[in-house]
């Protein structure tokens, strides 16, 4: 399963009422960290289909969510279960890195 793609639209059913944790990547098109951990969220996306949904949001298409989630730099990475932010990072990390950080709030 790919990266979903969610908008401001489409945040509140895609997120927050999801039957599955969420890691939601707000992102941009001119961030280099935000394209270096691309690679990175497409292969969680296979590996963790039907366990976690990965998803990513571009910052300019849709400016409304980010501002409500306070998104200050990118990447910002957010985890949500049950509707609810349980973990919150700022920054690029690697594959290995983010999986842990997933395993540990999910």
């Amino acid at each position: 399963m790919p990266t979903l793609t969610v908008t401001d639209d489409t945040f509140k059913t895609d997120v927050l009422q999801a039957d599955k944790p969420v890691l939601l990547d707000f992102w941009a098109e001119w961030c280099g960290p935000c394209k270096q951990m691309a690679p990175a969220l497409d292969a969680l996306a296979e590996e963790l289909a039907g366990t976690a949904i990965i998803a990513k949001m571009n910052i300019e298409d849709s400016p409304d969510t980010p501002l409500d989630f306070h998104v200050r730099g990118i990447p910002t990475l957010m985890i949500f279960k049950d509707g609810e932010i349980v973990a919150t990072h700022t920054g690029a990390m690697t594959k290995s890195k983010l999986t842990t950080w997933m395993s540990e709030n999910m």
